[in-house]
C-alpha cells in the first residue's frame, strides 16, 4: 500500500490558505460595507424608540474589550431579550485603537437590536485610535437628550483639552432643564474602595486640578450619576447627591471573584427618579476558548495593518508553497549524469576569462595559483584573459591580462587594491574576447562583476574556493563575530550557488561548502606546483644566501606566509621561544613574506630575545623561492586559514618535512609520520614535533625524501589538464 506524503497535504493546505487570505482581504475591502458617524444613526433610532415614552431604561457596560465570548455571546442576547431601550459603553469598548479592533467592535454591536452610544476611553485612544473613533462613531465628547434626561459624554484621555470641555460642559449644564443628568467619562474620578489585582493609579483621572473643577461643576448642577470604566470591577460611591459608578465587567480581564466579576448595569429612569441595578453574570470563559478568541483577533488584525504587511504575509506563504512544491513534486537524481560527453570540449581550445581581486606582482597563494593555472592552460593551447587590479609597481604588463585601475588601496599597509569595476572598458574587453567560460577566483567585487557578465553573456561561471573568508574578519569594517559566524559563510554560499561549478583544492574544503549549503557540482582539484623548478637549484646561489644570513651549523626552519594576523605567526614565535629554552641544538627560523604585522612581530622578536635566531626575510620573488627552500631543513607552519597550503607542497617538493597546525587544507596534504607532523593548536604539541625533527637527523631526512615523492603528484601540467576537464564537463552539461 502506497503511503501518503504528508508534505503534499501541507502544500495543498498552504495553497488553500493563500487563496483564503486573498479572498478574505477582497471581501473585507470591497464587499463588506464601511461605517461612518454611527452615532448619528444610533441617535435617530434612539429618538424613534423613546418617542411617547415617559419611563425608559438603559444598560451601561464597561470594558467590553472586543470580547466575543462574553459581550457578544452572553450580554448582547440578554439585552436583546430584555425591555432595555438602549445601551451605553462607559469606555474601553475596544482592546486597542487599531482599525481591526474598531471593525470587530462594529461587528459585535451590529448584533444588538437596540441603539447604542460609546464613551471615548483609554483603549479607544491608544494606537492612534482617536481619528478612527471620530470617523466611525463621532466626536470624542458630546451630549444627547433621551426623553427628559440628558446624557453627557466626556473625553478623559487628554486628547481634548479639559479647559475647552469645561467651558462647553458649564454652558450645557447652566442651560439644561432636564429631569436627570447622567455623565459618562472613561476614567473614574474616585479610587475604588476595593483593591483589585490589575488596578493602578493610572486607571483614574490623572490631573488633580481638572478633576476638582469637574467635581465642583457636577455638585453645583446636581448631576444624578457619573459612569466610568477602566477597572475590572464594580464600584458605587455616593458623593453629595451624585452616584459615582465604576463598571468594568463586560468582557475585559476579569478575575471571577467577589470584587472582579462579569456584570452590566441597568438604569431605570422615570421623570421623578432613577435607580441603578447591578446585573451580575454567573459566567466564565473557558481558558481555551479565550485563547482561541485572542488568536482569531490576531488573524483578523492582519487584514487591517495595511496592504504592505498583507502582501508580505501572502508572499511568505507563497514562498513556503513554492518550497513545498519543489520538495514534493520535482524529481531529484543525486547521482552524476553519465550521459554527459565532455570530449568535444576537451579536444578544442577554450577561451577563458579569469576574474581575481589580487594578482601578480602581489605575492600570495591565490595570485601564484592563478598564474600557474594560466600558464598551464596556455601550454595546452587555450586562450586566457586575466582581469585583475593594477598595482603601482606593476612593471611590464602581460599581454593576456587586463589591469583595472584602482578606486582605492585597502589593508593596513594599503597592500590590496580595490579595482574600479564600474569602468565600461572592462565589459568591452571581455565581450571582445568572447570567452567560452568565465572563471572566478573571489566571491565578491571583481568576482561579482565576472558572475554578472557570465549571466549577461550566457556563458558558464566556474568559482574556485581559495580562501577561508572567516579568518579575514580583521580586514572588514563590521563586528568580527558577525562576519566570522554569519556574513562570510552566507557570502560564499550565495555566490557559489549562483555559479555552474565550483573547484576546491581539498576534500575538507568540499565538506565545508556542503555543510554551509552549497548545492552546485563541486570538483576537488589541488593547485599544482612547478615540481621540476624546485629540483633545479643553483648550489652556489644557496651558499651565497647562507653567507648573507650568517647561517652556520644551525638547523634551518623555513616558513612562508603573508605577515598578517590570520596566519597565526604569534603562536609559532611563542612556541619557538619556549623551544629555545628546552634544547641546546641551535636553530634558525627564516620567515619569508611581508604584511601589515611585520613591524609588530619584529618588536616581539626583540622583546623575546629571538632576533638572533629568527629573521623576518621579507618578500621574495617567486622565481627565487627554490633557493630559499633549499636553505632549510624543516618547514614550519601555523596558519589555520588555508584551503590547501600551496607553500607546503612547494616545501615538500624541495625535500622539507613539515610541521603544521591541523586545519582544513593542511589535513589533506600533510600525512602524519610520512611527510611531516600535524598537531592541534596546542603550543606544547607543535613545539615537541619541531624539537623531534631538529634533534633526530635521520627522521628528518627520511620524512624529507618522502615529502619530495609525495609532491611529485601535484604538477602544474596535471593541474591544468584537470581544470580543463572541469571546464569541459560544465560546458557539456549546459550544452545538452
Amino acid at each position: 500500500m502506497k503511503r501518503r506524503n504528508p508534505l503534499k497535504l501541507l502544500f495543498y493546505l498552504n495553497v488553500l490558505l493563500v487563496a483564503f487570505l486573498i479572498g478574505y482581504k477582497a471581501y473585507l475591502n470591497y464587499f463588506l460595507s464601511d461605517f461612518n458617524a454611527e452615532h448619528t444613526e444610533q441617535l435617530a433610532q434612539l429618538e424613534e424608540s423613546l418617542e411617547g415614552q415617559g419611563d425608559f431604561s438603559f444598560a451601561v457596560v464597561g470594558n467590553i474589550n472586543n470580547s466575543v465570548g462574553i459581550f457578544e455571546r452572553k450580554i448582547v442576547p440578554m439585552l436583546n431579550e430584555s425591555d432595555i431601550d438602549f445601551m451605553v459603553s462607559a469606555g474601553n469598548a475596544v482592546s486597542g485603537g487599531g482599525e481591526d479592533k474598531y471593525r470587530a467592535l462594529h461587528g459585535s454591536l451590529s448584533q444588538l437590536d437596540i441603539p447604542y452610544l460609546l464613551t471615548f476611553g483609554e483603549n479607544e485612544y491608544e494606537d492612534f485610535g482617536s481619528f478612527r473613533f471620530y470617523e466611525h462613531f463621532g466626536p470624542h465628547f458630546y451630549s444627547v437628550v433621551a426623553n427628559n434626561s440628558r446624557l453627557i459624554f466626556l473625553d478623559s484621555t487628554g486628547k481634548t483639552p479639559f479647559s475647552w470641555q469645561y467651558r462647553w460642559l458649564e454652558d450645557i449644564l447652566e442651560a439644561d432643564e432636564s429631569d436627570h443628568v447622567f455623565v459618562f467619562v472613561g476614567h473614574p474620578l474616585f479610587e475604588a474602595e476595593q483593591d483589585v489585582l490589575f488596578g493602578s493609579s493610572d486607571a483614574y483621572w490623572q490631573a488633580e486640578t481638572s478633576r476638582l473643577q469637574l467635581l465642583d461643576l457636577i455638585q453645583r448642577h446636581e448631576v444624578d450619576a457619573v459612569f466610568s470604566a477602566n477597572l475590572p470591577l464594580y464600584s458605587q460611591q455616593s458623593v453629595g447627591d451624585t452616584e459615582f459608578i465604576t463598571t468594568g465587567g463586560a468582557g475585559g480581564l476579569i478575575l471571577n471573584n467577589d470584587v472582579s466579576f462579569y456584570h452590566f448595569i441597568r438604569v431605570n429612569v422615570t421623570p421623578q427618579d432613577f435607580d441603578v441595578e447591578l446585573v451580575p453574570l454567573d459566567i466564565g470563559q473557558h481558558p481555551i476558548l479565550k485563547q482561541l478568541e485572542s488568536f482569531w483577533f490576531f488573524i483578523y488584525s492582519l487584514f487591517y495593518v495595511g496592504y504592505q504587511n498583507f502582501i508580505l504575509l501572502v508572499s511568505v506563504l507563497t514562498l513556503i508553497a513554492i518550497r513545498l512544491y519543489t520538495m514534493i513534486f520535482l524529481d531529484r537524481d543525486y547521482y552524476p549524469n553519465f550521459d554527459i560527453d565532455p570530449s568535444p570540449w576537451l579536444e578544442k581550445p577554450l577561451r577563458v576569462a579569469m576574474f581575481t581581486n589580487n594578482y601578480l606582482p602581489f605575492i600570495g597563494g591565490v595570485p601564484i595559483s592563478i598564474d600557474r593555472l594560466r600558464r598551464g592552460l596556455e601550454a595546452l593551447g587555450n586562450k586566457i584573459l586575466v582581469i585583475a587590479p593594477r598595482y603601482s609597481d606593476l612593471g611590464e604588463e602581460e599581454e593576456n591580462t587586463l589591469y583595472v585601475s584602482s578606486l582605492l588601496p585597502v589593508g593596513r599597509k594599503r597592500e590590496f587594491r580595490m579595482a574600479n569595476i564600474f569602468l565600461p572598458g572592462i565589459r568591452r574587453r571581455v565581450r571582445a574576447f568572447k570567452p567560452d567560460i568565465i572563471h572566478l577566483h573571489h566571491p565578491f567585487w571583481l568576482g561579482s562583476l565576472g558572475l554578472f557578465m557570465a549571466r549577461r553573456m550566457r556563458v558558464p561561471a566556474i568559482y574556485t574556493y581559495h580562501t577561508r573568508l572567516e579568518h579575514y574578519a580583521h580586514f572588514v569594517p563590521v563586528p568580527g563575530r558577525l562576519f566570522r559566524n554569519f556574513i562570510s559563510h552566507a557570502l560564499v554560499k550565495r555566490f557559489a550557488n549562483k555559479c555552474d561549478g565550483i573547484i576546491v583544492p581539498t576534500s575538507s574544503a568540499e565538506e565545508y561548502l556542503r555543510m554551509i549549503g552549497v548545492k552546485r557540482d563541486i570538483f576537488v582539484q589541488p593547485t599544482g606546483i612547478e615540481f621540476e623548478r624546485f629540483q633545479e637549484v643553483d648550489q652556489s646561489r644557496v651558499k651565497a644566501l647562507r653567507k648573507d644570513f650568517g647561517i652556520k651549523d644551525e638547523v634551518v626552519l623555513i616558513s612562508v606566509s603573508r605577515i598578517s594576523l590570520e596566519k597565526n605567526i604569534d603562536f609559532m614565535i611563542d612556541a619557538l621561544a619556549d623551544l629555545r629554552q628546552r634544547i641546546d641544538q641551535p636553530f634558525r627560523l627564516l620567515l619569508i613574506g611581508e604584511g601589515d604585522q611585520q613591524p609588530r612581530l619584529q618588536r616581539r622578536l626583540d622583546e623575546l630575545g629571538l632576533s638572533d635566531c629568527c629573521t623576518l626575510v621579507g618578500s621574495v620573488p617567486p622565481k627565487d623561492m627554490p633557493h630559499y627552500y633549499a636553505l632549510g631543513d624543516i618547514f614550519v607552519f601555523a596558519s589555520k586559514s588555508e584551503t590547501q597550503g600551496m607553500v607546503i607542497l612547494e616545501a615538500m617538493a624541495s625535500g622539507l618535512p613539515v610541521v603544521a597546525v591541523r586545519s582544513s587544507g593542511i589535513d589533506d596534504v600533510v600525512r602524519q609520520d610520512y611527510n611531516g607532523f600535524k598537531t592541534r593548536e596546542v603550543r606544547d604539541q607543535w613545539r615537541d614535533a619541531v624539537s623531534r625533527l631538529i634533534q633526530e637527523r635521520y627522521l628528518r631526512e627520511t620524512l624529507g625524501r618522502q615529502a619530495r615523492e609525495f609532491a611529485k603528484g601535484y604538477s602544474v601540467e596535471h593541474f591544468a589538464e584537470e581544470v580543463k576537464a572541469v571546464y569541459a564537463k560544465v560546458l557539456a552539461s549546459l550544452d545538452r
